[in-house]
């Protein structure tokens, strides 16, 4: 379980980090359009191959850290259930008479 939360934990900042840089990404891409709307530099940007690049980026880091996290909640489940049990079994020994 410990493995699984440092990874997770990587994971989320990973994910993080590419959910800030795409505000940065798009700032960057809006500043090189020639177009002087706004709208026309964020159409432009958000249509670049390199945002959605980035966007990729983006699912499969959230794919890997919902992974992880659904790791560390089974295994959680896991030690609850043999928690349950360990005591189950206590309550067993107490009540036969």
């Amino acid at each position: 379980m410990l493995k699984n939360a440092k990874a997770h934990a990587k994971a989320k900042a990973e994910r993080n980090y590419l959910e800030e840089y795409r505000k940065s990404l798009k700032a960057m891409l809006m500043k090189q359009c020639l177009e002087t709307s706004i709208g026309a530099q964020e159409r432009e940007a958000y249509a670049h191959p390199e945002y959605r690049a980035l966007l990729d980026g983006i699912k499969v880091a959230m794919e890997e850290e919902e992974k992880l996290r659904w790791d560390l909640i089974a295994a959680q489940a896991a030690i609850d259930i043999w928690r349950t049990e360990q005591s189950n079994l206590r309550a067993e020994g107490k009540v036969t008479i």
